[in-house]
């Protein structure tokens, strides 16, 4: 039986990040980071906090390197542990039956869609501030890799970069997701954190939660709600949707919508 294979990678001397190759995630120490509006963000909004954050205290986890694909879906489909999602015959923005899209993430999908296929995987959805310090990856600025994205760091629309779909510039100038893994891991090791889709989080939205709820050690709450987090910025959203403290919001159930802009990842204790 092969074994997994492990190495240390260090950041700035004090965060440590075990990646297991071949799994597709890596484990997150534990300890705290400053979650909320970073130093000379003026985009921050006012759930965000104040700038330089709130200290958070995060168990050590698990995360996915990738967004899940399309290709990964289909598996939990067909071990008949998951619905199919909306799909491309529904609307060209989806990805599932979409033809060379497999290696894209699935998205078009509901929250609980999501919850189920990491319960699948004997996982779940990260939690907000999970997701975030998984984001940052030791970092205190806009985003992991400094003040400032273009396409040459994430799928977005930049506003300037051009291609296939001519004058669109929605996901780098192709209108659409890119395979996963399409740009630069962060110093963690993890994939389209930034980007691609904006990720279901576990959470109900609360305005207030950085301060009144997670930094009091209840990284699980609020308790209930009418909308649940995504975070990450998506292919067809701009540079500021796609900052490591924004915080977007949708409801559970699309209804009549299409969530062609949400995909997820799943982590674990």
């Amino acid at each position: 039986m092969n074994r997994p294979v492990h190495r240390e990678a260090t950041l700035a001397g004090l965060l440590s990040v075990t990646l297991t190759a071949g799994a597709g995630q890596v484990e997150v120490p534990g300890g705290p980071f400053q979650m909320g509006c970073s130093v000379g963000d003026e985009a921050c909004e006012k759930d965000e906090g104040a700038p330089g954050g709130v200290t958070v205290q995060v168990p050590a986890f698990r995360i996915d390197t990738h967004e899940v694909t399309v290709a990964d879906y289909r598996h939990c489909i067909e071990a008949g542990r998951c619905t199919r999602p909306k799909d491309n015959a529904r609307n060209m923005y989806c990805n599932y039956g979409a033809p060379g899209r497999d290696r894209h993430p699935v998205n078009c999908v509901d929250w609980q869609e999501a919850v189920d296929y990491c319960g699948w995987q004997g996982m779940r959805l990260p939690t907000e501030a999970e997701w975030e310090k998984a984001a940052r990856a030791g970092s205190t600025s806009r985003y992991p890799w400094g003040q400032a994205v273009s396409c040459k760091h994430a799928i977005l629309d930049d506003g300037m970069t051009r291609g296939a779909a001519g004058d669109e510039l929605d996901g780098c100038g192709e209108d659409r997701t890119w395979p996963v893994g399409s740009r630069a891991a962060n110093a963690f090791g993890l994939y389209d954190m930034h980007g691609n889709v904006g990720e279901w989080l576990h959470n109900w939205y609360a305005p207030d939660a950085l301060s009144a709820i997670y930094a009091q050690g209840n990284l699980q709450g609020p308790d209930s709600g009418m909308r649940r987090l995504v975070r990450g910025g998506s292919w067809d959203e701009n540079r500021s949707n796609l900052r490591s403290s924004y915080r977007n919001v949708k409801g559970p159930v699309s209804g009549r919508a299409v969530y062609g802009s949400i995909g997820f990842r799943c982590a674990a204790e």
